[in-house]
């Protein structure tokens, strides 16, 4: 009997954890076929919109040329995305998302007396100390970013 109510009890525990999963899920139609595909939160579209754009900035900053971008106010987002469900901002997210912009909004200043390539990489390094607090997935990604 026992054995029994512990199969119901975990059928009952994985059947809310699967309800959970499916509402991060969107169904795309195409012609007869359907696909449920992950939907990500605002916060991680917009990560992925800032790795893009540092992308280019760290390909301009070793090809030698002057930045043609400005800081980007898309970025100020960071304050109030959407986390996804199992994140909250915290004190510790507020602190680094802060220090971040603080380091961002340094690489377009061209009167500084650090070199363009170590501001760059300063902002850099703020992303990777905020990633190891907390959604560490993306470090060896965002290691990518720094230019050597």
């Amino acid at each position: 009997m026992k054995v029994y109510l512990s199969g119901l009890l975990l059928i009952v525990l994985l059947g809310c954890n699967t309800s959970e999963h499916t509402e991060k899920k969107v169904t795309i139609t195409d012609g007869a076929k359907s696909y449920e595909v992950y939907k990500p939160s605002e916060m991680s579209s917009l990560m992925k919109g800032m790795y893009a754009y540092n992308e280019q900035i760290k390909a301009e900053i070793v090809d030698g040329n002057e930045l043609s971008n400005e800081f980007p106010e898309e970025f100020l987002k960071i304050h109030s995305a959407e986390l996804s469900e199992t994140k909250l901002r915290n004190e510790t997210f507020q602190h680094y998302s802060g220090k971040f912009i603080d380091a961002q909004r340094q690489v377009f200043m061209s009167d500084s007396e650090l070199s363009v390539k170590d501001r760059y990489n300063n902002a850099i390094n703020m992303c990777l100390s905020c990633h190891k607090t907390e959604c560490t997935g993306p470090i060896p990604k965002i290691k990518k970013l720094l230019i050597k």
